[in-house]
């Protein structure tokens, strides 16, 4: 059976709906699973018309929304813009917990947009969070060749240091090892763990995190039978991930520190997934674009790759039930 994946349009006036109609034209996305898109039917069509795209299959579109199609404008988000977007963010959580379907993918959203509608939440994974009642998440950006799982995520620099906790950087390896496992067919993930300071620390002399937070989260995940290793320079860490195929995957304390190595190499194709909900969600690793929504020049790399994740990790949680 062909994997259910509920795709949220995302932001109606920034690129969602047309990297969605242009993925959904790949004949591979189509063999693989069977994509069913939470949106505006009005628009999506208003689009294909106009970028001569073609439609979802019959039965593909279930409309959330009726937006005053004569009056939205591309890259112009409206209240009425910011309540469908966040409809269809609640309708997949629902949809997913109730098991309509394997995998939700999601278009972007803009936070400052969504505030228009009320929306009180750092960011889109909090939100699905939230719906989906989940207490512990982390999230993860992923490519063929590199995955990265941030301990924090997008905040100042200068706090970095007082939010990293040992019971945060073990809850962490502790989730990546156990989604790896669940979603990813690895039996037993090699997971690298970096340090926060330059050459992890180098004993002290640049700075005592290492020794006194990631160093004893590392033994405890490792007593627990994960294996994780370091605290390791971040600064040659990728190289051994990348080039070498040492590590499954590499947590990262910070924003950064993961997000610069992971772009470079997948600034097009990379996905953003969210692990520790009751769900499987992947998403796309960029933003609404709204100096190109609607002008048919949005790349669907990134949403393509989102779609072929979500198969993947729906397959395999099939398999290790």
């Amino acid at each position: 059976m062909k994997p259910v994946i509920a795709i949220t349009m995302g932001d109606p006036a920034g690129v969602g709906p047309e990297i969605i109609l242009k993925a959904l034209s790949s004949k591979k996305i189509r063999r693989l699973c069977r994509p069913v898109v939470l949106g505006d039917e009005k628009l999506l069509y208003r689009i294909a018309e106009r970028l001569n795209l073609s439609l979802p299959p019959k039965g593909g579109i279930i409309n959330l929304s009726t937006l005053d199609i004569g009056r939205l404008k591309p890259g112009q988000p409206t209240k009425e813009t910011a309540s469908a977007m966040l409809a269809y963010i609640k309708e997949a959580a629902r949809m997913a917990k109730k098991g309509g379907c394997d995998a939700v993918v999601t278009a972007p959203i803009n936070k400052k947009a969504a505030q228009m509608a009320g929306f009180r939440f750092p960011g889109h994974t909090e939100f699905l969070a939230h719906l989906t009642d989940a207490k512990d998440f982390s999230m993860m950006l992923a490519g063929k060749t590199l995955k990265v799982i941030l301990v924090t995520i997008h905040e100042p620099i200068k706090k970095i240091p007082k939010l990293i906790t040992e019971e945060k950087v073990f809850r962490t390896i502790k989730m990546t090892d156990e989604s790896f496992k669940k979603y990813f067919g690895v039996k037993k993930p090699a997971i690298a763990v970096c340090g926060l300071n330059p050459h992890a620390g180098e004993g002290g002399l640049f700075g005592e995190e290492e020794k006194n937070i990631i160093t004893p989260a590392i033994k405890r995940a490792r007593r627990a039978g994960i294996d994780a290793r370091g605290p390791l320079p971040p600064d040659t860490v990728f190289f051994r991930a990348v080039k070498r195929k040492d590590f499954d995957c590499v947590v990262c304390m910070y924003h950064d520190q993961g997000l610069i190595p992971l772009k470079l190499l997948h600034f097009e194709d990379g996905v953003n997934i969210t692990l520790g909900l009751p769900i499987i969600r992947t998403s796309v690793d960029h933003g609404t674009a709204y100096d190109i929504a609607w002008k048919g020049i949005a790349s669907p790399k990134s949403m393509i790759a989102a779609i072929e994740m979500a198969v993947e990790m729906a397959r395999n949680k099939v398999r290790v039930k």
